[in-house]
Protein backbone atom coordinates (compact mmCIF):
# COMPACT_ATOMS: atom_id res chain seq x y z
CA UNK A 1 0.00 0.00 0.00
CA UNK A 2 2.55 2.55 0.25
CA UNK A 3 4.44 1.60 -2.39
CA UNK A 4 1.37 2.86 -4.28
CA UNK A 5 1.32 5.87 -2.04
CA UNK A 6 4.45 6.95 -3.04
CA UNK A 7 4.13 6.63 -6.46
CA UNK A 8 1.06 9.24 -6.55
CA UNK A 9 3.31 11.18 -4.65
CA UNK A 10 6.41 11.02 -7.00
CA UNK A 11 3.88 11.42 -9.99
CA UNK A 12 2.56 14.28 -8.26
CA UNK A 13 5.55 16.07 -7.59
CA UNK A 14 6.85 15.50 -10.80
CA UNK A 15 3.89 16.57 -12.85
CA UNK A 16 3.95 20.43 -12.43
CA UNK A 17 7.84 20.03 -13.42
CA UNK A 18 6.70 18.08 -16.87
CA UNK A 19 4.13 20.63 -17.46
CA UNK A 20 6.45 23.06 -17.12
CA UNK A 21 9.21 21.24 -19.02
CA UNK A 22 6.80 21.42 -22.34
CA UNK A 23 5.27 24.55 -21.93
CA UNK A 24 8.89 26.05 -22.41
CA UNK A 25 9.22 23.47 -25.49
CA UNK A 26 5.77 24.99 -27.24
CA UNK A 27 6.41 28.30 -26.61
CA UNK A 28 10.11 29.57 -25.49
CA UNK A 29 9.64 32.94 -26.26
CA UNK A 30 6.36 33.68 -23.74
CA UNK A 31 7.84 31.89 -20.22
CA UNK A 32 4.87 31.65 -18.11
CA UNK A 33 5.46 31.67 -14.26
CA UNK A 34 4.76 28.48 -13.09
CA UNK A 35 3.30 27.12 -9.54
CA UNK A 36 4.39 24.38 -6.98
CA UNK A 37 1.71 22.98 -5.44
CA UNK A 38 2.85 23.74 -1.75
CA UNK A 39 2.38 27.40 -3.55
CA UNK A 40 -1.12 26.83 -4.74
CA UNK A 41 -2.24 25.08 -1.31
CA UNK A 42 -1.08 27.63 0.49
CA UNK A 43 -2.69 30.40 -1.33
CA UNK A 44 -5.78 28.35 -1.61
CA UNK A 45 -6.37 27.66 1.84
CA UNK A 46 -5.75 31.73 2.90
CA UNK A 47 -8.00 32.95 0.00
CA UNK A 48 -10.65 30.25 1.64
CA UNK A 49 -9.83 31.87 5.55
CA UNK A 50 -10.10 35.18 3.73
CA UNK A 51 -13.37 34.38 1.55
CA UNK A 52 -11.53 35.54 -1.90
CA UNK A 53 -13.16 33.57 -4.68
CA UNK A 54 -10.62 35.23 -7.13
CA UNK A 55 -8.09 34.30 -5.38
CA UNK A 56 -9.54 30.38 -4.90
CA UNK A 57 -10.32 30.28 -8.40
CA UNK A 58 -6.68 31.58 -9.53
CA UNK A 59 -4.53 29.00 -7.12
CA UNK A 60 -7.12 26.48 -8.36
CA UNK A 61 -5.94 26.62 -11.74
CA UNK A 62 -1.99 26.90 -11.02
CA UNK A 63 -1.90 23.31 -10.35
CA UNK A 64 -4.18 19.95 -11.14
CA UNK A 65 -7.29 19.22 -8.64
CA UNK A 66 -5.45 15.91 -7.35
CA UNK A 67 -2.33 18.24 -6.32
CA UNK A 68 -3.82 20.89 -5.01
CA UNK A 69 -5.53 17.93 -2.58
CA UNK A 70 -2.53 16.46 -1.26
CA UNK A 71 -0.73 19.97 -0.63
CA UNK A 72 -3.97 21.26 1.27
CA UNK A 73 -3.69 17.85 3.42
CA UNK A 74 0.10 18.56 3.81
CA UNK A 75 -0.55 21.67 4.73
CA UNK A 76 -3.45 20.93 7.21
CA UNK A 77 -0.95 18.12 9.04
CA UNK A 78 1.83 20.77 9.40
CA UNK A 79 -0.08 22.98 10.62
CA UNK A 80 -1.94 20.68 13.07
CA UNK A 81 1.63 19.42 13.93
CA UNK A 82 2.82 23.06 14.74
CA UNK A 83 -0.16 24.05 16.82
CA UNK A 84 0.24 20.86 18.96
CA UNK A 85 4.32 21.57 19.83
CA UNK A 86 3.03 25.05 20.20
CA UNK A 87 0.48 24.03 23.22
CA UNK A 88 2.04 20.94 24.29
CA UNK A 89 -1.35 18.93 22.94
CA UNK A 90 -1.60 15.60 21.39
CA UNK A 91 -2.11 16.05 17.22
CA UNK A 92 -5.55 14.68 17.63
CA UNK A 93 -6.54 16.76 20.38
CA UNK A 94 -5.48 19.95 18.44
CA UNK A 95 -7.37 18.46 14.72
CA UNK A 96 -10.28 17.75 17.16
CA UNK A 97 -10.48 21.41 18.83
CA UNK A 98 -9.50 23.34 15.44
CA UNK A 99 -13.03 20.91 13.97
CA UNK A 100 -14.82 21.90 17.18
CA UNK A 101 -15.23 18.62 18.38
CA UNK A 102 -15.71 16.99 21.41
CA UNK A 103 -12.52 15.30 22.86
CA UNK A 104 -11.85 11.47 22.20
Amino acid sequence: MWDRVREVCARLLRSPHAEEESMRQERPHKEKRTHNLFEAAAVYVSACAEDDQDQIDEASGWVSPEALSFGVSELACRAVIALARERDESPQTVARTLLGLPAA
